[in-house]
């Protein structure tokens, strides 16, 4: 296995809508080649942050295709396969493994409470359908009902694909735990990332990482050189913007769609509904967010 790839900032790519609200390749594209120029290690795509829950198979498709047009050879790419049926997230997979992804993800199934050898066949059949694939593990038990256990993470460990775990859990501790079973971790919560690599984590995959992703890339800079103080400072002030992205009325996916815009970054639309867009109010939040973030590049960037 190539640790190496997945050391880093890998941003969770956000959903490209049209004016229409359907998922714009074009859009997809421009987001790809912005990231990819801000210096990030990867992209995660198709997660949540890619609004995955409400977007069909063609749609997550047509978005990884174009991610892949931009970044394959460039940065590490890892797609979040999973729909709620093991027939979809099959299907995924194995579409994904056809574009030479680097790696497929997958949270549990949601809304029925699995036991846990269905939910290890569910992630050995994603993973069947894509052999030649490396497989990294979601745990967002916040979301998903339930939480990545170490019973479950060993039975899982038996499939050779098997290489980590996307730890979304706010324990920092399951950071720690996870690593200590010979897999390589992500640190998922954003508000944590210094913490969650002090506990072991390669890197993290995150939501707000687009909106500055040169605040994580200088963080973890810093922690490699051991600048433990200086690092955190910038997880501070990281925290500080996601609180002020989490104020508004809107999304908050929305909120940092709209900060990308202000920044000089793509348009790439809205969110779907259910998601709440953004009131005229919360954009001077955005707008100040960006400002915010704009600040914090400069002193410690």
């Amino acid at each position: 296995m190539n640790i190496e790839k997945y050391q880093g900032v890998i941003p969770a790519f956000y959903a490209c809508y049209d004016e229409n609200g359907q998922v714009s390749g074009e859009k997809v594209r421009e987001l790809t080649r912005y990231l990819i120029g801000k210096g990030v290690k990867g992209l995660y795509v198709g997660g949540s942050s890619g609004e995955c829950i409400y977007q069909s198979v063609a749609e997550r498709k047509l978005t990884l295709e174009n991610v892949m047009a931009e970044a394959k050879g460039k940065v590490t790419v890892i797609a979040h396969v999973a729909c709620n049926n093991t027939a979809d997230s099959c299907e995924l997979a194995a579409h994904a493994q056809s574009l030479g992804v680097d790696a497929i993800a997958s949270i549990p199934p949601i809304y029925f409470h699995l036991p846990e050898h269905a939910i290890a066949k569910y992630w050995n059949d994603i993973s069947a359908a894509a052999p030649e694939t490396d497989f990294i593990i979601y745990n967002i038990p916040q979301l998903a009902g339930v939480a990545l256990s170490i019973g479950l993470l060993r039975e899982m460990k038996k499939n050779p694909r098997v290489i980590g775990v996307k730890n979304s859990s706010m324990p920092v501790q399951d950071i720690q735990m996870f690593a200590d079973e010979d897999v390589i971790v992500f640190n998922g919560p954003d508000e944590q990332f210094v913490s969650g690599l002090a506990a072991g984590a390669v890197g993290g995959i995150g939501g707000t990482y687009a909106a500055m992703p040169e605040l994580f890339i200088k963080a973890r800079e810093l922690f490699l050189e051991g600048s433990m103080e200086r690092a955190r400072q910038i997880q501070n002030e990281i925290c500080r913007i996601i609180y002020k992205m989490c104020s508004t009325h809107g999304n908050m996916y929305a909120t940092i769609k709209e900060i990308i815009r202000l920044q000089g970054g793509p348009d790439v639309g809205g969110v779907r509904a259910p998601l709440a867009q953004l009131t005229e109010d919360d954009k001077e939040i955005a707008k100040a967010c960006a400002e915010q973030i704009a600040v914090a590049i400069q002193t410690y960037c």
